[in-house]
């Protein structure tokens, strides 16, 4: 008998049946493949965005929308606050050496544009950035991030990236993942190109531009006084056409000649206010849409609100920002977890590249500093001007707490010179590699502790995670026979000078 089946006779073996696997726990069962949708009928999936699909056009069309100064004003700001966070590299678990050479990787990029051209995913749902591989000594990494435009690349069936390669056809060329990293925001199973935040400012964009229009017109027609002139009924048409020009010239440059028989009336265009306010209120509308759209507030001066709250109209709400400083965070450590997964092995731990704001940071080490100088420990001048970015001068100098005990030596005499070298000569007596060693293993874990530590914070935690390893009875027990070598040495001297 055996696990495929069992012999029955010296000549028969029957083989067991094979057990069935239940795709339910491997596979998908709610698939496009298997679905009704229309969409999966085809060979790559459409971007299911409702403006685009109601276009007919790709996502070119939003990106013709930051010609508008209120969008691309917008766009710039919601940029620069994630670019003014601060942001650095974290080791967390990862070891010394991977957090050291993803950090020196790190420091010969642009993270600047690179962070950019990550910030539009946001806009525009995804934007693919292929990593450009080259050998660096042993290893090998990517010298430059580049984000391409979205509108090259497209999603098949099973939401795989692929390119529209003029040669690879409809299906577009599949993407290899590790040449190409998506940041994406919001994306779904459903939706694998992400929410673009601009489609929210399509249509206001379109209607303010439209309205503007209107009532640029409507400002030409109505915000100028009517020049009405009069000629002769039998007049003939040139005489008409020579009054038409001196009335055009009359409104530009204020002066007219008009014949002997004509006559001039200028009316003013009254009861229109009613109409102006039709297209500024549609234009506020517009504008206010947009604001809620790319910065998620709009606490601005065209609102009923005051200076306050139309000074936060200027900045971005922090979730907004919160959320696209996420996905930045998420695309660059992906490419992070992709460099050490292929030079120093899948299993090791990656560093991680964080952003964040100052100002909660400097809250959190406050608390930390008051509660610690609340146990009783003593910070320097020199810490707190670091960690607190203070000036000199702005910490009052405070006095030790008691005067520094002052040393009284006796007066030079030949006995205490002899004395002292006489420990001297039972101190060199000593093997000084048998006392190097012995230092060597004391003070061992916290050479190893500091190299560790990235900040004085996680110094201290790491020294006093090492000071229980530390073995130092040896040391204290050649430092005990000194000690006493020396209180056994000056007793004897004093009962000599006694006897004197």
């Amino acid at each position: 008998m055996s696990k495929k089946g069992v012999w029955v006779s010296p000549t028969e073996f029957v083989n067991f049946a094979e057990p069935k696997r239940d795709k339910g726990l491997t596979d998908h069962i709610a698939s496009r493949a298997r679905s009704f949708d229309a969409q999966s009928l085809g060979m790559y999936l459409p971007n299911p965005d409702p403006i685009l699909k109601a276009q007919g056009k790709d996502i070119t069309v939003y990106r013709d929308l930051r010609s508008s100064a209120l969008v691309g004003g917008n766009i710039r700001r919601r940029k620069s606050s994630v670019l003014a966070l601060e942001r650095d590299l974290k080791r967390g678990n990862a070891p010394v050496r991977v957090e050291r050479f993803v950090r020196d990787w790190l420091t010969d990029l642009d993270l600047d544009r690179i962070i950019r051209e990550m910030l539009d995913a946001p806009l525009f749902g995804f934007q693919p950035i292929e990593l450009m591989w080259q050998p660096l000594g042993m290893h090998i990494v990517p010298m430059d991030l580049l984000g391409k435009p979205a509108e090259w690349f497209l999603y098949d069936q099973e939401n795989q990236l692929r390119f529209r390669a003029r040669d690879a056809g409809m299906s577009g060329e599949l993407c290899s993942p590790k040449r190409f990293v998506v940041a994406r925001q919001d994306a779904t199973y459903n939706n694998p190109y992400g929410f673009a935040d601009l489609s929210m400012c399509f249509w206001p964009v379109i209607f303010m531009k439209g309205g503007l229009k209107f009532w640029v017109q409507f400002t030409e027609k109505y915000g100028s006084p009517w020049v009405i002139g009069k000629h002769p009924r039998g007049a003939s048409t040139g005489e008409t056409d020579l009054l038409l020009d001196s009335l055009e010239a009359m409104v530009q440059d204020a002066v007219a000649a008009i014949p002997n028989d004509s006559s001039v009336e200028i009316i003013e265009a009254t009861g229109k206010t009613g109409s102006a306010e039709v297209y500024r209120e549609l234009l506020v509308y517009c504008r206010s849409e947009i604001n809620v759209g790319l910065l998620g507030q709009n606490q601005t001066t065209e609102a009923n609100s005051n200076k306050a709250s139309a000074t936060a109209g200027l900045e971005v709400t922090k979730d907004i920002r919160d959320g696209d400083k996420g996905i930045v965070m998420a695309t660059l450590n992906a490419i992070i977890r992709l460099i050490v997964d292929l030079n120093f092995g899948e299993h090791v731990a990656a560093p991680v590249y964080d952003l964040w704001e100052q100002e909660e940071i400097n809250k959190a080490l406050a608390e930390r500093d008051k509660s610690l100088t609340d146990s009783g420990v003593q910070f320097t001048p020199q810490y707190w001007t670091r960690v607190y970015n203070l000036k000199e001068g702005d910490l009052v100098d405070t006095p030790s707490s008691g005067p520094a005990p002052t040393a009284e030596f006796a007066e030079p005499t030949l006995k205490p010179i002899l004395d002292q070298l006489a420990l001297d000569q039972a101190i060199e007596n000593l093997p000084a590699e048998l006392l190097q060693e012995q230092s060597e293993q004391v003070v061992a874990p916290l050479i190893d502790a500091l190299l560790q530590a990235r900040s004085d914070t996680e110094a201290l935690g790491l020294l006093a995670e090492a000071f229980p390893s530390m073995d130092a009875q040896e040391l204290e027990s050649k430092l005990t026979n000194l000690l006493f070598i020396a209180n056994t040495w000056g007793r004897l001297s004093a009962s000599a000078d006694r006897e004197d």
